[in-house]
């Protein structure tokens, strides 16, 4: 996954992590490639830094003591709006459930520790959707599923759905080459970037997500399930 190396409006990220090492490696990265890094080690320092100005991106390390993290995250949930207030965990858990956990609560995405620098700068970049585009697309429709990717909107038979950044780019990528199916790894690649180190489950859990999102207008049929190969986008009445 291609890394953008400019940003014209500095991306505001938050690094909420006691680790002094890990910190400053994310730290000195994410600013060398654009984006505006803040350094926060202590739980109340970060609260008040993410109330008196919303983050565009939180890096919280679930491992925190206590409630630590659980109380930034329900901070920034609430101030969250179409383009500030995402949200990644790092975590040394890397079970399926911890990640299904993570990913309830309300994170766009997850990072099982240990990681590359080089990864979390890809996946920060993804989340924010600061990476160039080939195409300038400005909407994708197909069949009764619109998504506005200026605004980052997603209209399903009229209903808006409200979904997070991981879900977006899984959808975006999926309508894009609609009818095609992908497996596992193939959109670990695309959706998460090669030099992702989260496994294939993680697919698994994000389809599924996906899928419930869009049960909430009946559109749940087209995100379709290839037994023994992946996934594809499709309207409903296509089948084999």
């Amino acid at each position: 996954m291609a890394v953008i190396s400019a940003n014209r409006n500095k991306n505001l990220v938050y690094i909420v992590d006691r680790d002094v090492a890990i910190v400053e490696a994310l730290r000195q990265k994410l600013t060398s490639v654009g984006f505006e890094t803040r350094a926060i080690g202590d739980v109340g320092q970060a609260i008040t830094a993410i109330v008196e100005n919303a983050p565009h991106l939180v890096i919280i390390d679930w491992n925190m003591p206590g409630l630590a993290a659980l109380e930034v995250i329900q901070t920034v949930r609430k101030l969250r709006s179409r383009d500030r207030g995402r949200l990644i965990i790092l975590s040394a858990l890397s079970g399926e459930q911890d990640v299904v956990n993570g990913l309830n609560l309300g994170a766009d995405d997850y990072i099982v520790k240990p990681f590359s620098v080089r990864e979390v700068v890809a996946r920060v970049s993804a989340v924010l959707r600061v990476l160039p585009r080939a195409e300038q697309r400005s909407v994708l429709t197909v069949d009764e599923v619109v998504l506005d990717l200026n605004n980052y909107q997603v209209t399903a038979r009229g209903q808006s759905l409200s979904m997070r950044s991981v879900e977006f780019r899984l959808l975006e990528f999926l309508m894009l080459y609609a009818g095609r199916t992908f497996n596992r790894h193939q959109l670990l690649n695309q959706v998460w970037g090669a030099d992702s180190t989260v496994d294939e489950r993680t697919v698994d859990v994000n389809v599924q997500r996906l899928r419930k999102i869009l049960a909430r207008s009946g559109c749940e049929s087209y995100i379709q399930t290839i037994r023994g190969f992946g996934y594809r986008f499709a309207s409903p009445d296509r089948v084999g």
